[in-house]
């Protein structure tokens, strides 16, 4: 079966069998990453990182919120917050 039918299949299935086949696929994966040699992890890392470049470019997806940095996110005076219902002295 290709990938292509995999993934087309994959929708059809229970959320069970979906969960089956994602913990066989993760089991395959790391069976595999501790059979490699230090060189093949190495370049396998290194394939990583330049694949990852592309994120971390100034309009890259990592960095879109780049832009709030520096601003508060919150901005609550203490009282209420201890007024809320929400905080709970014990």
């Amino acid at each position: 079966m290709e990938t292509k039918e995999i993934l087309q299949t994959l929708p059809n299935l229970s959320i069970s069998d979906r969960l089956k086949i994602a913990e066989s696929a993760l089991q395959l994966v790391l069976k595999e990453q501790h059979s490699l040699t230090k060189d093949e992890q190495k370049r396998l890392l290194a394939l990583a990182a330049i694949t990852a470049i592309s994120d971390y470019t100034p309009d890259g997806e990592l960095n879109i919120f780049s832009e709030l940095e520096g601003e508060d996110f919150y901005d609550y005076p203490d009282e209420d917050l201890h007024n809320s219902e929400i905080y709970v002295q014990r």
